[in-house]
């Protein structure tokens, strides 16, 4: 797997989602309760463009008129469809037992890690002020 730099810890407010495109991918990095996600922005369903959609939370009820609200912020919804998707597993909770979206491991990393070498040429000092969104595909 190849490692992408796709933005800046600042760059992606919580609870919005940054669409990137690597490798020809465009990709969907989410901030949600200060942990990163990605997703292909491709609904597994009929291919709207998924991370377009709601993020929003999962009812779960035990028997009729007795809900609770989890995951807040964890789902998102297809805005085709209203399909709706794990941002942390890509899984559908529509069809959970054969359809996916595809996810993508997300790392946040100094930036100082990153400019780094082994270099055999002369260095310059280089401090780094930020820590940047490191995507793995």
């Amino acid at each position: 797997m190849s490692r992408h730099v796709v933005a800046t810890v600042g760059e992606i407010a919580p609870g919005t989602c940054k669409i990137v495109t690597v490798k020809g991918r465009e990709i969907g990095v989410f901030h949600v309760d200060d942990e990163y996600y990605a997703l292909i922005n491709r609904c597994p369903h009929e291919g709207a463009p998924l991370c377009k959609g709601a993020l929003i939370s999962r009812f779960e009820a035990d028997r009729p008129g007795e809900y609770r609200l989890t995951q807040r912020g964890r789902m998102l919804r297809c805005p085709w469809h209203c399909w709706e998707f794990d941002i942390a597993t890509g899984q559908s909770w529509c069809d959970p037992d054969s359809v996916r979206a595809r996810t993508y491991n997300v790392t946040v990393e100094p930036g100082e890690t990153l400019a780094k070498g082994p270099f055999a040429a002369e260095t310059v000092p280089v401090s780094v002020e930020e820590n940047y969104i490191v995507l793995e595909v």
